[in-house]
C-alpha cells in the first residue's frame, strides 16, 4: 500500500506520517530530506521538483518489494497527487491520500513558528498567512 501524505507546514503531517510508518512498521520517506540531501550534495541549489521524483521512484522500488510505503510531503499540486498515484498504478498497490488540515489557524501560526528543525540544513517553510 503507498499512503501519501500532505498538507502545509506545521498542520501535524510529519507527526502523524511518522507514527502510522512505525505502527505498519512501513517504508517512511520524506520529500523534505530527499529534497535537502540533493541540496547538500551542493550539485542543486533548489532541488525544484527533482525531490519529489526521486521519492516516487524510491517509493515504487519498496512497493514492488511488497513493502508499504509512507510518504511525507506538502503534496499541494495536482501534478504531484496525480503522480503519486501514478506510482501506486504502475506498482499495481493500493493507495491513500491523507490531506492534513489544522483547522485552528491561531494554532496553525503557532506551530509553525514554534518548530524546530529536525533535518540539519533544511530551511523551515515560512508560517501561514
Amino acid at each position: 500500500m503507498l499512503i501519501v501524505f500532505g498538507g502545509l507546514p506545521g498542520v501535524g503531517k510529519t507527526t502523524l506520517a511518522r507514527e502510522l510508518t512505525r505502527r505498519l512498521s512501513a517504508t517512511y520517506l520524506r520529500i523534505d530530506s530527499i529534497e535537502q540531501a540533493m541540496i547538500a550534495s551542493q550539485i542543486l541549489s533548489d532541488a525544484g521538483p527533482a525531490g519529489y521524483f526521486v521519492g516516487y521512484a524510491v517509493a515504487a522500488d519498496n512497493l514492488r518489494l511488497g513493502m508499504t510505503v509512507v510518504a511525507d510531503s506538502v503534496n499541494c499540486l495536482n501534478v504531484t497527487r496525480n503522480a503519486w498515484a501514478e506510482v501506486a498504478k504502475a506498482t499495481d498497490t493500493k493507495f491513500v491520500e491523507i490531506e492534513v488540515i489544522c483547522s485552528d489557524s491561531v494554532e496553525h501560526r503557532r506551530r509553525v513558528e514554534s518548530r524546530t528543525n529536525d533535518i540539519p540544513g533544511h530551511r523551515l517553510r515560512s508560517r501561514p498567512k
